[in-house]
């Protein structure tokens, strides 16, 4: 619980951090994310993989962040929008899947819909002593 509070406050906290860059999430509707599990590898000292679930609502638009991390997506529902930067942005209907690695800055994640809702499940892989989101001003 206290990761979801804390991924919604760095979410929200974005907007701020922007400089003079406009920011296309801003006014748009957010994901909602929910932490479901985090488990600490004991065959890999100071690492733990994190299971979220985001759901967009229909417009959503998130900020711009980085991981620090592995993250593996998997599309349950809907279709999304996601692209890290010097790679052409992915359309990913249900079923598809999506990887961002260590240093990638996350630039496109959107719902592809104004009506309807997506929901992903994100797996991520990193450091224990780590956010699970780095928000990119």
């Amino acid at each position: 619980m206290r990761i979801a509070k804390t991924l919604a406050l760095l979410l929200a906290l974005s907007p701020t951090l922007a400089l003079a860059q406009k920011d296309p999430a801003e006014g748009a509707p957010q994901p909602a994310v929910k932490h479901l599990m985090t488990k600490a590898l004991k065959d890999n000292p100071g690492k733990e993989i994190t299971m979220i679930s985001v759901d967009y609502p229909p417009g959503a638009i998130e900020h711009m962040h980085r991981h620090d991390a592995h993250a593996m997506l998997y599309v349950i529902e809907g279709n999304i929008v996601m692209g890290v930067k010097g790679k052409p942005e992915q359309t990913l209907k249900a079923g598809d899947t999506f990887y961002e690695g260590l240093d990638d800055i996350h630039t496109v994640g959107r719902n592809a819909s104004k009506t309807e809702p997506a929901r992903f499940v994100v797996f991520i892989l990193k450091d224990k002593n780590k956010p699970l989101v780095i928000p990119i001003p």
